[in-house]
Parts: structure tokens; C-alpha cells; sequence
């Protein structure tokens, strides 16, 4: 079971969506910023959306090529679209929300089962503003189960939930979609697509700044735009040293890296979380630091530093755990194995 996609469509002067990707039989991650193109991506696969050229073939069949003029209507696709206001019928009860979508040939078995499902018992006869938010959403994903899809579109499924409920159905959705073979998740969480999805695709302006493997793609995420995407707090331009070691521009550090130094490579990126304090300088890549702030969340501080002495670099960010952190550190090691080596991708237009 497979899903191939690869489209170009103009959206206007400065922004066009260039995406190509296969998925085979997985949960498949799109992560981005809002206005990277991730709906418009899963619009153009479900149809709603026709791409200036391309091809999109699911399990085999063609749904789109634009060289063979092929275009197959929604319907025609067998695949689930289920929108982040999840587009309930409001005038229909559950049950007839989940049944419309068999045709004329309602199948009470098929449906009742749906609802004993998604555990909406007792709700069958409810209409959709008398329902909760994750209510709402189980009716919708069984309502594009009862169509008997061949793939789902999940456009930011958890983004009108509150936190409870999203952490929830995160932990809910993988045994709901059970049996469903090509899964295209869409998101701007990290949280949601680390915990969710085996691999990842990174948008960014219309265009793949990294895909692979999700844990991969976290660890090394290769592009300045995946990066900063993936979370990463500090980020620099680079000037080579040598083959393994490099100054960040940025933070006036010169710093030792873990894998070779390519030509390739224009920046460094540094996850918050990676740096570690240390007792003096004397440890490879530790540096002496100067506290800017530090703020509160609920399990971890956040902290700001200038390299000791270098009052107009770049501050370097420190997250570290309430468990672990007392005092401001006077030093803080940066791990050469840590230490993710960039490059700039230069965008298409």
C-alpha cells in the first residue's frame, strides 16, 4: 500500500508548492509553520485543490497526472479528509452523520459498529452542536471510516482541543485508525508528530527542507529551515577551522564537531537542551557565560547567556529541568556529538 505525490502549484508571485514524497504503508508526519503549505498539500491529494502539474497515485491508481489529464474527483479518490473544524453536518444526528456516506446502502451493522468504536454510545441521536470537541472529532474520523477509504488526511486534527483532551486522543488516535494503511498527519507540533508519526516530512515556504525517518530527522535535520522547524533554539553561521572544528559566527565560540566539516555546511545549530553546565573551561567546547534571564514553565527553566565577555553575540538559550537546575551555571559545555552541522537550502521559485 503506497501513496506517491508530487505536484508544483503556483499560489501566487513569491510562493509555489513544490512537494514530491512516498509513503508506504505509515503514518506519515508533515510538519510546518502555518502558511507552509501543508493543507494545500493534503487538499491537492484529497482533490478539493488541482496542482498546475504533477502526479498523485494511491495503492496503484492514478488520481492525478496532469501530463495524462488525469483528474479524478473527490469522491472518486477514496480518501478520508477530515478538516480541523471536523465539517459535521449540523442539521444530522451522529448516526446520520456516519451513514450518509454509504450511499443508498446503509449497512446498520457496519454503522453501529463504527459507533461502538469510537465509543459514542448513547449519542447516536445527538446532533453535532450538543457534542464536545473530541466527540466531534470521533464522529468525524468514523464518518470517514464508514466510507471505506484507501488513505486519511488528518489537517491538524487536535488544534481546537483543549490540553487534556488533545494528550487524550493522541494516545486514542493509533488503535481509531487501525487497519488504515497511508496516514498523512498534519501539524505544527513537534510534540503531536514525535509522538504519532514513524516518519516526517519538514515543510517550509512550499517546499521539503528535510524527510526521513522522524527520530532522524530530529537528530539531524540537515537545514537551517528543518532545524529551527524541529525546535532547535540556537543556531549560527559557521566559518571552517579545520575538518572538525569551526567558529560560530554568531556566538564567538569556536567549537569542536563530531562528523567532518563539508563545504556544504554554512551554520551550526545547538539544542537548548544539549548544553550542559560544567565546573570550568577546561572540558572541550566549554565557554564561560554571562545570565541574561531566565524564565518559569511548568517542568523546566529557560535560560539566557552571552558567552563571557562577547556582550554582543547572540545569546545562547538553556533549557534544563527543575529537577536538575539550582543556580545559574558560571560555564556550559557544548558536546561535540551534539552539535548539528547545516546547510542553507536554497529555495525554488
Amino acid at each position: 500500500m503506497s501513496l506517491e505525490v508530487q505536484i508544483k502549484k503556483r499560489l501566487s508571485n513569491d510562493f509555489t508548492l513544490d512537494v514530491s514524497f512516498e509513503a508506504e504503508s505509515e503514518t506519515l508526519g508533515v510538519l510546518g509553520a502555518s502558511g507552509s503549505g501543508k493543507s494545500m498539500t493534503l487538499k491537492c491529494i484529497a482533490g478539493i485543490e488541482t496542482p498546475d502539474s504533477g502526479r498523485i497515485v494511491l495503492n496503484g491508481r492514478v488520481l492525478y497526472d496532469s501530463d495524462r489529464r488525469i483528474n479524478l474527483k473527490p469522491q472518486a479518490r477514496r480518501v478520508g479528509y477530515l478538516f480541523q473544524n471536523y465539517a459535521l453536518f449540523p442539521k444530522m444526528t451522529v448516526l446520520q452523520n456516519i451513514a450518509c456516506v454509504m450511499g443508498r446502502d446503509v449497512d446498520p451493522d457496519a454503522t453501529h459498529a463504527l459507533i461502538r468504536r469510537f465509543q459514542l454510545e448513547g449519542l447516536e441521536d445527538r446532533y453535532p452542536a450538543e457534542l464536545s470537541g473530541g466527540e466531534q472529532q470521533r464522529v468525524a474520523l468514523a464518518r470517514i471510516l464508514a466510507s471505506r477509504p484507501e488513505a486519511i488526511l488528518l489537517d491538524e486534527p487536535f488544534s481546537a482541543l483543549d490540553t487534556h483532551l488533545r494528550e487524550q486522543l493522541q494516545l486514542e488516535l493509533p488503535a481509531l485508525l487501525e487497519g488504515i494503511d497511508n496516514v498523512i498527519f498534519v501539524t505544527h507540533s513537534r510534540d503531536e508528530v514525535y509522538r504519532l508519526c514513524p516518519s516526517l516530512l519538514v515543510l517550509h515556504l512550499g517546499q521539503v527542507m528535510a524527510s526521513g525517518t522522524t527520530q532522524r530527522v530530529f537528530e539531524n535535520p540537515e537545514t537551517v529551515s528543518a532545524a529551527r522547524i524541529c525546535g532547535c533554539k540556537n543556531i549560527s553561521p559557521i566559518r571552517k577551522l579545520s575538518d572538525r572544528r569551526i567558529l560560530a559566527l554568531d556566538f564567538g565560540l569556536e567549537l569542536e564537531v563530531g562528523s567532518p566539516v563539508l563545504d556544504e555546511h554554512t551554520h551550526i545549530g545547538i539544542r537548548a537542551h544539549d548544553l550542559k553546565p560544567v565546573s570550568d573551561d577546561t572540558a572541550p567546547n566549554s565557554f564561560g557565560v554571562t545570565l541574561l534571564d531566565q524564565t518559569q514553565d511548568v517542568f523546566e527553566w529557560n535560560l539566557r547567556f552571552h558567552p563571557l565577555g562577547a556582550t554582543d553575540a547572540t545569546p545562547l538559550w538553556w533549557k534544563v529541568s527543575r529537577e536538575i537546575y539550582t543556580t545559574p551555571p558560571s560555564y556550559l559545555c557544548a558536546p561535540a556529538g551534539a552539535l548539528m552541522l547545516l546547510k542553507e537550502k536554497r529555495l525554488e521559485r
